[in-house]
């Protein structure tokens, strides 16, 4: 089978299935550079010593992040099995083992510097968007002027990771924001939009949130994501039931969730030193 084949089969068997578009886009992508790798040997007769050398490559030589890896494995998972209707070899059947790192967050004062040092209302609606509701990139680009119900005071998510779609609460704080920014920009179809309409660009977002960080004089690792983090974290703090929070960040397990207790001030505060005690 052809390259071009193969990758149009692929594409064909996510879409069908119903995959996302990001996940789509990240197998198609996958696959493309395992094939790129294999070059001088035929898909159908690769065995599981190539593709467990691969892998090692990717974590080896590559230093693929946990996610990265995980990824790469199912894309192969899937070629495997949907596209080439062939068994995944049972020996290279792995177990990932989970990095127990916990994410940076930030406080609230910290986030208000940030907010305090972005002027134009554009910027300022892209990172309070994503901070009042623990969105992440994706959703906020996806967000249509529609899913925002100021009556309500919700956001509708549509089709989020997982395909799920959820509401979210609508901050007060933030509507006074979106709505001089509705009247100034008069975006068409969705909340953010590029110059041009359209999607607006992640890697916009990411620029206006380290330019934010570096004024306000941060020097925290910090990303987007960070934010989202941050405002589950907050919640926690303020003691939202995890449950709750569960459901505003669209977690499908709780476990995923549970990862802020060991991060919330609450929890950790409650508990005295023993050099207190004596």
């Amino acid at each position: 089978m052809l390259k071009s084949e193969l990758l149009l089969n692929l594409h064909q068997k996510l879409t069908i299935q119903n995959y996302s578009q990001q996940t789509i886009k990240s197998y198609i992508s996958a696959v493309r550079i395992f094939i790129n790798y294999i070059v001088d040997k035929k898909i159908d007769n690769v065995d599981e010593k190539v593709i467990q050398n691969y892998l090692f490559m990717c974590k080896d030589e590559k230093s693929y992040s946990l996610s990265s890896m995980k990824q790469t494995y199912s894309a192969l998972r899937f070629l495997y099995i949907q596209a080439l209707k062939k068994p995944f070899p049972q020996n290279i059947n792995f177990y990932f083992r989970s990095e127990e790192r916990l994410p940076e967050v930030l406080s609230t004062e910290e986030v208000n510097r940030i907010f305090s040092k972005v002027n134009n209302i554009k910027h300022k609606a892209i990172l309070m968007t994503i901070y009042s509701a623990g969105l992440r990139i994706s959703e906020l680009l996806n967000l249509k002027v529609r899913e925002i119900d100021f009556d309500r005071n919700t956001i509708r998510i549509s089709s989020a990771k997982g395909k799920k779609d959820r509401l979210v609460m609508l901050s007060q704080r933030l509507v006074p924001v979106l709505k001089k920014y509705l009247e100034q920009y008069q975006p068409i179809e969705y909340l953010i939009e590029g110059q041009k309409g359209g999607i607006y660009s992640p890697s916009s977002v990411r620029q206006i949130f380290i330019k934010a960080v570096s004024k306000a004089g941060i020097n925290k690792k910090v990303t987007v994501h960070t934010l989202r983090h941050s405002f589950a974290t907050h919640l926690l703090d303020r003691g939202t039931d995890i449950r709750y929070i569960q459901e505003l960040l669209g977690h499908k397990k709780l476990e995923t969730t549970q990862i802020y207790t060991h991060i919330s001030k609450k929890s950790i505060l409650e508990i005295k030193s023993p050099l207190d005690t004596i």
